[in-house]
C-alpha cells in the first residue's frame, strides 16, 4: 500500500514538474531578446537599444543633442534597433525613443524622470562632471512625502523634505533650505530632475555643505500636490493665472515655515533659513524675500530676475534697501549667458547695485536648463549657514 502511495507521489511529480518545464519553455519562448540600454562606453560613448519588431522608424533624441534633432537607429536581428553615439561629458542627460514618430520611454532603462507632463528615460555618464549628483557611496539623508494644512492657501497641500544623514539620530538643531521649482514643475522637481538629495549627500560626506534640510514646496498655488488642482479650480490660463500671485509667498513663509520649524528640529531664526529657486522659483525667491525682509539669511536667484519690465523699480529699489537693511548673510545670482531671461536678471542687478546690495554674481555657459540649475545648487549649498 505504501509503495503504491509512493509510485503515485512520483507520477504526479514527474507530471506537473513536466507540466512546468513544459510551461517555462513556452514563457521562455515568448519572451523578447535580452536588450541593455543605455550601455555607456570606457571612452564614453552610448548604445542605445530598443525591441521593437513591427516599427518601421525608430529615433532617439537626447538632451545633449538641439532641441527636436533626432538620431536614426538602425534595425538589427532579433527586432532590436540600435545606435551608439560618440563619447559625451561626463553629467547627466535625458533622452526619448521615437517609435514610429510615437515619444517613448527606454522599457529597458528603470531611472525615468518627469518633468511636468513630460517622461524622459534618465542617463548619467560617470566622471569628475557627474560626480556631485550621481548615487555613490556616501550615507544618504531620507526624503518624505509631507502633506500639510496651508490655511493660506485654504487647502491641503504637499511637499517633499530631505532630512541629511544623521538627522534621526542626533540631536542637533539643522538649518534649512527651502528650494523652490520652475514654471511647470512641481514638489518633485528638485529630487527627480534636481538632484537635489543626493548633491547634499555627496557635499556633505565631502565636508563641502553643511547637514541641512532641504524643503521642496509646490510653487504652484492653484494646487495641492503635483498634477493635481485644488477642488473647484480648472486648467489654468494666463487671464487666471494673474489671481494667484503673490499667494504661494505668502504661503511659504506663514504656513510652510512654521510647519517645519514645528514639527522638524530646526534652528528657528533668520541666519538659519535659506532660501533659492528657479525661474519661476527664482521670482517666489525675490517676493518672498523682500516682502518679509528678515525672515531669510541666505537667498539664491537661478536663472530669474525682475520679470515686469514695467515694474516701478523706485519701490522696487525701497523694497531691496529695507531687505540689506535685515543683514542678508549671503545673495546669489547664477545665470546662463545664453538664458532667455537674461534681460530680466539684468533688472535684478541692476536694483541690487542701486542700493549698493553686497550680492555674489555667476554667469554660467548655456541657457535655461536643469544642467545649469543642479551646478548652481552645487555651488550655492556650500556657501550656507557658515
Amino acid at each position: 500500500m505504501k509503495l503504491k502511495h509512493l509510485k503515485s507521489m512520483i507520477l504526479a511529480y514527474l507530471l506537473v514538474g513536466g507540466s512546468y518545464v513544459s510551461n517555462a519553455q513556452e514563457i521562455s519562448a515568448m519572451q523578447a531578446p535580452k536588450v541593455v540600454s543605455p550601455e555607456v562606453g570606457k571612452d564614453n560613448s552610448v548604445t542605445f537599444r530598443v525591441f521593437s519588431p513591427d516599427a518601421n522608424k525608430v529615433e532617439v533624441n537626447g538632451s545633449w543633442m538641439g532641441f527636436g534633432d533626432r538620431l536614426p537607429l538602425a534595425k538589427g536581428e532579433n527586432g532590436i534597433w540600435s545606435v551608439s553615439v560618440d563619447p559625451l561629458e561626463s553629467s547627466m542627460y535625458h533622452y526619448n525613443f521615437f517609435i514610429d514618430g510615437v515619444s517613448a520611454i527606454d522599457p529597458t532603462n528603470p531611472e525615468a524622470l518627469r518633468d511636468g507632463t513630460r517622461y524622459a528615460s534618465l542617463l548619467i555618464v560617470p566622471g569628475d562632471g557627474a560626480k556631485v549628483f550621481q548615487l555613490n557611496e556616501t550615507p544618504h539623508g531620507d526624503v518624505s512625502k509631507v502633506w500639510y494644512q496651508s490655511p493660506s492657501l485654504e487647502s491641503y497641500r504637499r511637499m517633499y523634505v530631505y532630512t541629511p544623514p544623521g538627522y534621526e539620530t542626533s540631536t542637533q538643531d539643522y538649518p534649512v533650505l527651502y528650494l523652490l521649482h520652475g514654471a511647470g514643475g512641481d514638489e518633485d522637481a528638485w529630487t527627480a530632475l534636481g538632484r537635489a538629495n543626493y548633491i547634499l549627500d555627496n557635499l556633505i560626506a565631502e565636508g563641502k555643505a553643511k547637514p541641512m534640510l532641504i524643503v521642496m514646496t509646490n510653487g504652484n498655488a492653484w494646487q495641492t500636490s503635483t498634477l493635481r488642482n485644488k477642488p473647484g479650480i480648472g486648467a489654468i490660463t494666463r487671464e487666471t493665472y494673474g489671481q494667484f500671485q503673490g499667494k504661494f509667498e505668502k504661503s511659504l513663509v506663514e504656513d510652510v515655515v512654521p510647519y517645519i520649524e514645528k514639527n522638524y528640529r530646526v534652528i528657528k531664526s533668520k541666519d538659519g533659513r535659506a532660501l533659492a529657486g528657479l525661474s519661476m522659483g527664482g521670482a517666489h525667491t525675490i517676493t518672498a524675500s523682500i516682502e518679509y525682509p528678515g525672515t531669510f539669511g541666505y537667498i539664491g536667484v537661478f536663472s530669474s530676475g525682475i520679470f515686469d519690465a514695467n515694474a516701478d523699480m523706485a519701490e522696487m529699489e525701497m523694497k531691496f534697501a529695507a531687505l540689506k537693511s535685515s543683514n542678508v548673510q549671503k545673495y546669489w545670482v547664477g545665470c546662463g549667458v545664453d538664458d532667455f531671461v537674461m534681460e530680466s536678471n539684468k533688472r535684478l542687478l541692476s536694483v541690487l547695485e542701486k542700493v549698493d546690495f553686497e550680492h555674489e554674481y555667476y554667469e554660467s555657459e548655456g541657457g535655461h536648463t536643469w544642467a545649469n540649475w543642479r551646478d548652481y545648487l552645487s555651488i550655492f549649498a556650500p556657501m550656507l549657514f557658515k
